[in-house]
This record gives structure tokens, C-alpha cells and sequence, in this order.
């Protein structure tokens, strides 16, 4: 039996050298290292309670003698028990002790005793020498695995974020082209139309047009562009169905035949865009004379054409401007990297700069507006939103129902991504979340997508993710805790 060194707490026990023998940690130690062992450490008996907690300075190596305990995870404001046993030697603490300033050196989870134990309990300075002193090669084999894994883990995430980037990039590219491509052909369009109205306006000037025929036709423009307003308007009527159109189109193409105005099929769909029947026609015919009524329908025509050319223009600045929006919002651009913000921003991001990958699937967003914003990290809240829709649109390859749904459940924001496809194999599921599984074919994938997003969800944000899977439905579950500020609201 050895004496209790001095400095040890109150209560502290008597090490016990035969007793320390018997436990699997050191029944290869020899005599000298277990008494050294008793020299500087001692015995402690604990009454149920925590014994330490997740995230305070870790500073003893703890080794069960006799007794129970319980390892728990801060999971958002609870505390999730992963394990418990009654095994003598087990063993927590600062057992990174030895790698200095190169880990964290906080207790990464919270010991419980769960009955009456008995711990020999080591400083964590002496461990660290321990560990040093005696297994030199041991240290360094574990520095080696504990820095490569570590390194291999930040060069594989990077790779995976690169992987994203550019498939986003490839599609945001694609997705700008297209209206830049419209703006442009537009413009071009309008350049066109214009040079044709001034024509027309030098032909009126000096045609037998007078002030009140004028007035009337500058009337019957502004009736015309105020009808293709409203049907852009929101809440407007849904557009004619195609066999609607071709049916009105050739009712006002057999007017203008019937008035001899030339080239009916080339005006008749611009009239039917704006809303405009034979009706109408037949207030421009009473308007003006017959021999100038081509030229009046014409110049009408033009004037119909500029204003959607200029609606063409607004459509594809605004989604252009959209898609920046979106770039920003999903990235996080010149914000905080963690602040209050509304999920549904950094969701209707992600869906955007991801839409081209959704073609052919039905996106259905059912959304609780009402929920209040969430303290979060947006950037990688984004990522996840990557991977899990990215996941869905690949298992349901182009045809399918993607549902993104939000609610609040108690003081957890929930948001869950589903998908109509296969579903994940019952002998797999368990495993989605583990690094480098994937189910995808080899090349296809790194298998870290949902390993990254469980780490950003659990650890980051001290949430909880989670998968059910059955053919034609599986559903992935991202619960997030909000701030005590919101709770108490």
C-alpha cells in the first residue's frame, strides 16, 4: 500500500499496487511503473453525480475500479447518454493529454456515475509524461494517426467543397447564360422594333391621319399595353391553353385576312400575348379609314411587340439579379459566419442554384412561414441543404417528387428532405453517415457528403440528423435548436 501524495483532494485514497494489477489498462506494466503510478495518482469513491462535464479543462485520467458509469453528448440543450457499463478499467479523462496544444485539451464528454464507484484517478500532466516516458514509439504512432487523420479529414472536406463549387459553378453558369442569352436577343429584337415605329411614325406624319384619328389610336395603345400588363399581373388568369391560342390566333388571323391586312399569322400571336380579340380590332377598324387601316394595325403591332421585347429585357435582368441573390444568399457573402436567420432564405438558395439538377422533378415546398429565425452557421447550413437534395435528385434520377418541408417541434426547428425514389437498402441505412460509405457507383461519390453534413448539424450546431428510409420514401430529418433567446419568446 502506498501513501496518498501531498496536493491530492480531500478524501482522496491510498493506491493500491496488486489492485492496479489486476486491471486490463496495466496488468503489463511492471513493478516500478505501477508503483510510480500510485505515487502520483490516488483513489477517489464517488457518489452518484457527474463526475466531470463536456467542455470544462480536462484535467484528470480517470480509470473505473468498481462501479458504474455513463458517457453523455451535448446534443442541442440535452445531454444524449451513449453509453454505460460497469466494466472495471474503463477508462476517460484527458486521455489527449499527451498531444499538448495539438487537440483540444477539454473533456469531450460529460462522465456520470450512476452508483456508488471507486476511480484511480491520474493528473493529466502525469499522463501526458506517462504516455511519453514510457511508449516514445506508441506516442509518436498515435501523434502520426491522430495529425493524418485529422489532416486527411480537412484535405478530403476541402475536395468535397471544391467537388460542390463546381457543379454549382458549372450550373450557376448555365443558369445566367440562359436569360443573359434572352436580354440579349431581346435587345436585339427591340433594336429592330424601334427603327420600324420611327418608320411608321414618319408614314402617320405624313399620312391621312388627323388630330382626333391620332388620339384615338394613341388610345387604343395604351388599351393594348394595359391588357398585356394585367396578364402578367400577379393573380392574373392562367394563360389560354396551347389549342386556346391557336384557336384565337386564327380567329384574328381570319379578321386581318378579311380587312386585307397582309402577313396575318405574323401579328396575330402578338394580339393574342396582349390579351386581345376581334373586338378590339374592330374599334381600330372604326377608328381610321380603310385604306390606312393596315398601316394603323401595323403600327399598333409594333407598339404591342416593344413592350414585350422591354418584358423580356425586366424578366431576364430580374433573374439574373435572382440567381446573384441566390449565389450570395447560399455562400454567405459579407455576413456573420454564425447569426439569427431565416431557414427559408438559405433553403429557396439552395433550391435555386441546385435547379438545374431538379429537372424533371416536382419540388414541392411546404414551408411554416411563421417559424422564428434560428441562431446558425448559413454557409454550412447551405452545404447540408447540398447534400441531402443533391442525394435525393440522384436517387430519383429525374423523375420524382422532392419535398422540403420546416416546422417547429417543441424548441427544435425541423426541416426534412424527401424524395419518391428507391429508397436506401435496410442493411445499408445504418451506415449512411459514416465517412466514406457511399452506395453511389465507384466515381460517383466520395462518401462524405452526409458525414460532412451530420458533423455540421450534431457538432457545429449541437443538433440531430437522421434517416428513414422505404422504397418510394425516404425522408432525411435535420433538427435544430433555437437560441434560449427564442425559446423564452
Amino acid at each position: 500500500m502506498s501513501a496518498v501524495p501531498a496536493g491530492r483532494p480531500a478524501g482522496a485514497e491510498p493506491c493500491d499496487v496488486e489492485e492496479l494489477r489486476t486491471l486490463f489498462l496495466f496488468e503489463h506494466l511492471d513493478d516500478d511503473q505501477l508503483r510510480w503510478l500510485c505515487a502520483h495518482g490516488h483513489v477517489e469513491r464517488r457518489a452518484p453525480g457527474v463526475l466531470y462535464a463536456e467542455g470544462e479543462t480536462a484535467e484528470w485520467f480517470y480509470v473505473l475500479l468498481e462501479g458504474s458509469v455513463a458517457l453523455d453528448r451535448r446534443v442541442g440543450a440535452d445531454d444524449v447518454e451513449i453509453s454505460r457499463t460497469s466494466q472495471r478499467g474503463v477508462y476517460g479523462g484527458a486521455w489527449a493529454a499527451y498531444l499538448g496544444d495539438r487537440a483540444p485539451q477539454t473533456y469531450t464528454q460529460t462522465m456520470r456515475v450512476l452508483a456508488s464507484s471507486r476511480f484511480y484517478a491520474l493528473p493529466a500532466a502525469d499522463f501526458s509524461r506517462l504516455m511519453t516516458d514510457w511508449f516514445p514509439m506508441a506516442v509518436h504512432l498515435l501523434e502520426g494517426l491522430f495529425m493524418g487523420q485529422r489532416d486527411t479529414q480537412l484535405a478530403v472536406n476541402q475536395r468535397e467543397r471544391l467537388l460542390a463549387l463546381g457543379a454549382l459553378s458549372a450550373g450557376l453558369t448555365h443558369e445566367l447564360n440562359n436569360p443573359a442569352a434572352a436580354a440579349s436577343r431581346a435587345t436585339s429584337a427591340l433594336r429592330e422594333r424601334v427603327a420600324g415605329m420611327r418608320h411608321k411614325l414618319g408614314l402617320i406624319a405624313s399620312g391621312p391621319y388627323d388630330a382626333s384619328t391620332l388620339t384615338t389610336l394613341v388610345d387604343l395603345q395604351e388599351q393594348a399595353v394595359e391588357s398585356l400588363a394585367k396578364s402578367r399581373a400577379p393573380g392574373a388568369p392562367p394563360p389560354p391553353t396551347a389549342l386556346e391560342r391557336a384557336d384565337a390566333e386564327d380567329a384574328l388571323a381570319d379578321w386581318l385576312d378579311a380587312h386585307g391586312v397582309a402577313a396575318s399569322w405574323d401579328l396575330a400571336p402578338t394580339f393574342v400575348t396582349a390579351g386581345l380579340d376581334t373586338g378590339w380590332l374592330d374599334a381600330v377598324a372604326a377608328a381610321v379609314a380603310p385604306s390606312v387601316l393596315e398601316g394603323a394595325v401595323r403600327w399598333l403591332a409594333y407598339g404591342l411587340e416593344t413592350e414585350q421585347l422591354m418584358n423580356d429585357v425586366e424578366d431576364a435582368s430580374t433573374r439574373i439579379s435572382a440567381l446573384v441573390g441566390a449565389a450570395k444568399q447560399y455562400s454567405q457573402i459579407g455576413r456573420a459566419p454564425d447569426r439569427e436567420l431565416d431557414v427559408h432564405e438559405l433553403l429557396d438558395a439552395t433550391l435555386t442554384m441546385l435547379d438545374r439538377r431538379l429537372d424533371g422533378l416536382t419540388v414541392v415546398r411546404d414551408y411554416d412561414r411563421d417559424l422564428p429565425p434560428v441562431h446558425a452557421y448559413g454557409a454550412e447550413l447551405n452545404q447540408v441543404w447540398t447534400n441531402l437534395v443533391e442525394n435525393a435528385a440522384q436517387a430519383m434520377d429525374g423523375s420524382g417528387t422532392l419535398t422540403v418541408s420546416t416546422r417547429r417541434v417543441d424548441d427544435w426547428l425541423e426541416v426534412e428532405v424527401a424524395d419518391t425514389g428507391p429508397g436506401i437498402p435496410p442493411d445499408v441505412v445504418g451506415r449512411v453517415f459514416e465517412p466514406f460509405f457511399t452506395t453511389k457507383p465507384v466515381g460517383s461519390g466520395t462518401g462524405l457528403g452526409l458525414d460532412i453534413a451530420w458533423r455540421i448539424v450534431v457538432t457545429k450546431h449541437h443538433g440531430d440528423l437522421t434517416v428513414r428510409s422505404v422504397p418510394g420514401d425516404t425522408r432525411f430529418l435535420v433538427r435544430l435548436p433555437y437560441t434560449p433567446e427564442v425559446r423564452a419568446s
